[in-house]
């Protein structure tokens, strides 16, 4: 004993101790620690290793820094424990300073280095660590080249796996899962089975990772067949009672739509877990099986599985599909007895619930009260704050997001911009803009998509076209996106250039940029060209038209009083007539002056319960049109008996970043005297240049022709116009908005406006955008 230096206090002392960190007694192990004589490396390894595995790396690495006599081991242990906690950082910090105390690293010690390499970041370091292997002699390691071979795939670095892989001159199924998974993640999925197959023809039996990483490759090719050849071999190898491999299966059928089959193999499974029952809720839920998804719920509830790990992110979303505000309060009441695993998840699922079921102060309640929120967190209600048109609220809490620090993703960003657009503010739109450039996604495709569309619906096509122009990748929704901002800026030739050029790119058109194309050629009124487009959508491209699609063509064929053809797409399309439909064809019923149509039409549309004034004001100026007085009391006192309203017209406009808004007659404004001597200013410059008041878009019995033009004058876009006038540098661009279609004379007024001014004013209506220039507009007085 005096030669080997063993000592048995020491081996005694040591035992008790393991045995202490072995059942967690952490305070009377470190008792322990501190009161004996002497001690060992073995000794602090015990220790540092309770500590990590307990998940006190502080006081591990205070027991670390303390300790004089390190051996390999020592710094493994702590090693692993950072690598767990993904400090990435430190882990290499510490593999560099074991190297210039003079310890070597072992196998383990490597494999434990490269187990927190999974980032793109630290590739420099993989390969760094991959010529150290190679020069101390691991490179033959099997164990070693796996987890290189693992670290690169969790880094992206397929090239460098394949490399490698092919390089080892020894492989085992560890090697294989881990290429496969990797080309898995990465969409190469063809090449993952390759490799799969490949394992088969090299004599390795494969695992159940291996099955489950194969199965999510069968997915993502969509390939139903391959994956039941696998389901075979899963069988013929007896993995069929692995429950992990089950559930693979199990997942593999429910995202392929066959639930069915998912279901056939949930009930013939000799073993369930937990997971089992959430993938096959998810597969009820998934496919709009709602009472199926929540009968296997129900079941889940009756068994002893942990409740943390119950689909509640998934329930709440079939809450929110069924409208059932009861149901997402129930599920609701689950979660807050519960706390589940996934709860930033689930808060994130609450907030959407409640605001899609109408309930949106319990969703403000719920964002509120949770600490951790997450860029999910805010994204979720930033885009419910949008969903409900409440833009503004959007915008400040997008500012408050970025006053706490969480940085912002794709989406968040998608919903900001969405929120810019509808409040029709360029200026917002392009601080926006500086705020992508800053946080590096310039060139993400779904930012700056959004982006162009929020230049075109501020009415800014140049900066539209412009973004369109500078990115360097672009996908369906970018085309969309700029296809959409020519149409309703009113440039039919733009919109229609942009679809040959979609073409010619070699992406397929979809139902949305028919949808742009059609309703282009209705606010030009191109019916040849729309009828065209509208027969090779479906010819050409196999598409089916939905009610939008008919209702744009309605819309074409109406506007040039096509009124036979439009009757026949109507008896012949596959829907019903809805309220916008039947509101577009009375509209133009009252342009080319058929009654008896427009009457028929707003029989239907009186049938309907309307709540919106727009067809029963339309049917008034039919009736007065044609001196009908008595039935447009009639139509009025429908209006009243129904509780509909007529909706007051309001403009607005933007200037040093606060919005002005304005109602027709309105002498609220505290510039109203200086805006009224504008007014009246423009008024002489433009009956000088022969303008006249167009009077026939008011209706009356008795001749009042003096007080109308008057009124003319003072509707709630003049207004905004005359205020711009004053208060922005001459020739700058003024942008205007409004909530209802600009009448007649307002839109001949506001095309002298810009040949007097010498100025660009964009008026954005609720039919489309106008871009005045030069006494002319961009819709050529068609909209």
């Amino acid at each position: 004993m005096i030669k080997t230096g063993f000592s048995p206090d020491l081996c005694k002392s040591n035992a008790i101790l393991e045995d202490y960190v072995k059942a967690g007694n952490l305070f009377k192990a470190h008792q322990l620690f501190d009161e004996m004589p002497e001690r060992n490396a073995f000794s602090t390894n015990l220790l540092v290793s309770g500590y990590v595995k307990a998940g006190d790396i502080y006081s591990a690495r205070d027991l670390f820094d303390r300790t004089v006599n390190r051996n390999a081991v020592t710094w493994t242990i702590l090693i692993g424990g950072y690598a767990r906690r993904n400090e990435t950082s430190e882990v290499f910090k510490l593999f560099s300073e074991m190297r210039k105390s003079g310890i070597d690293p072992d196998h383990v010690t490597i494999v434990t280095v490269l187990s927190a390499c999974n980032d793109p970041v630290v590739v420099n370091r993989e390969t760094q660590i991959h010529g150290l292997v190679v020069k101390m002699g691991h490179k033959w390691s099997v164990v070693v080249c796996n987890a290189l071979v693992d670290s690169y795939c969790k880094s992206h670095c397929l090239d460098s796996a394949s490399r490698l892989f092919d390089e080892m001159e020894k492989r085992d199924c560890v090697t294989y899962n881990a290429m496969i998974t990797g080309y898995g993640k990465e969409g190469y999925n063809a090449k993952a089975v390759e490799i799969f197959v490949e394992m088969q023809h090299y004599g390795l039996k494969p695992s159940d990772f291996t099955f489950a990483a194969v199965l999510g490759s069968c997915v993502g090719l969509n390939e139903l067949s391959l994956g039941q050849q696998v389901h075979c071999f899963v069988v013929k190898t007896n993995f069929v009672r692995n429950v992990f491999v089950s559930n693979a299966l199990l997942d593999f059928y429910s995202k392929l739509d066959k639930v069915i089959y998912a279901k056939k193999l949930f009930d013939e499974m000799p073993c369930l877990d937990g997971v089992s029952y959430n993938v096959i809720i998810t597969g009820y839920a998934w496919n709009g099986q709602y009472k199926e998804c929540l009968e296997v719920f129900r079941k889940l509830q009756l068994t002893g599985f942990d409740r943390k790990q119950f689909p509640f992110a998934t329930l709440l979303s079939t809450a929110t599909a069924l409208q059932d505000l009861q149901m997402g309060r129930q599920i609701h009441a689950q979660v807050i007895v519960t706390i589940p695993e996934s709860e930033t998840e689930v808060i994130n699922s609450l907030i959407g619930m409640y605001v899609k079921c109408g309930s949106l102060d319990d969703a403000k309640m719920i964002f509120r009260n949770h600490g951790n929120r997450n860029a999910i967190s805010w994204t979720s209600m930033i885009s419910s704050y949008v969903q409900k048109e409440l833009n503004e609220e959007a915008m400040n809490l997008f500012i408050d997001m970025c006053k706490v620090g969480v940085n912002a993703d794709e989406s968040t960003l998608a919903s900001v911009l969405k929120a810019a657009a509808n409040l029709g503010s360029l200026d917002v739109g392009k601080q926006l803009h500086s705020y992508i450039i800053r946080s590096g996604f310039k060139s993400n495709v779904f930012a700056g998509s959004a982006l162009l569309d929020a230049y075109a619906n501020c009415g800014s096509i140049k900066d539209a076209t412009q973004t369109f122009d500078e990115m360097p990748e672009r996908n369906i929704i970018t085309w969309n996106a700029m296809i959409a901002a020519y149409a309703r800026n009113g440039d039919a030739e733009a919109t229609l250039k942009s679809f040959k050029a979609l073409e010619e790119s070699g992406l397929q058109p979809d139902q949305v940029t028919f949808l742009s194309i059609l309703s282009a050629c209705s606010h030009r009124g191109l019916v040849t060209e729309g009828l065209k487009y509208f027969d090779c959508m479906s010819r050409i491209y196999r598409l089916d038209p939905l009610r939008k699609h008919y209702t744009c063509m309605v819309d074409i064929l109406a506007r040039n009083g096509l009124f036979e053809e439009v009757e026949k797409m109507m008896a012949e399309m596959p829907y019903e007539p809805d309220e916008i439909m039947l509101t577009s064809i009375l509209s133009s019923c009252k342009v080319h002056k058929n009654k008896e149509l427009g009457i028929k039409i707003a029989n239907q549309l009186f049938k309907m319960d309307l709540r919106d004034g727009g067809a029963y004001v339309i049917l008034s100026n039919l009736n007065a049109e044609a001196g009908n007085w008595d039935e447009v009391a009639k139509v009025k006192k429908a209006m009243k008996d129904r509780g509909v309203k007529k909706v007051p017209a309001k403009s607005w406009v933007d200037i040093k970043q606060t919005t002005h808004s304005f109602s027709s007659n309105d002498r609220s404004h505290p510039q109203f005297s200086e805006i009224s001597q504008k007014l009246v200013y423009l008024a002489k410059e433009m009956e000088k240049r022969g303008y006249r008041a167009d009077t026939s878009c008011y209706h009356h019995n008795v001749e009042e022709e003096g007080y109308i033009a008057e009124s003319l004058m003072y509707h709630s876009e003049r207004l905004a116009i005359a205020y711009a006038l004053i208060s922005t540098p001459p020739g700058s661009t003024i942008h205007v908005k409004k909530n209802l279609r600009a009448c007649v004379d307002c839109h001949a007024a506001i095309k002298l406006i810009s040949k007097i001014e010498r100025r660009e004013i964009v008026v954005r209506d609720a039919s489309r955008y106008h871009h005045f220039r030069d006494g002319f507009c961009s819709c050529g007085d068609y909209w």
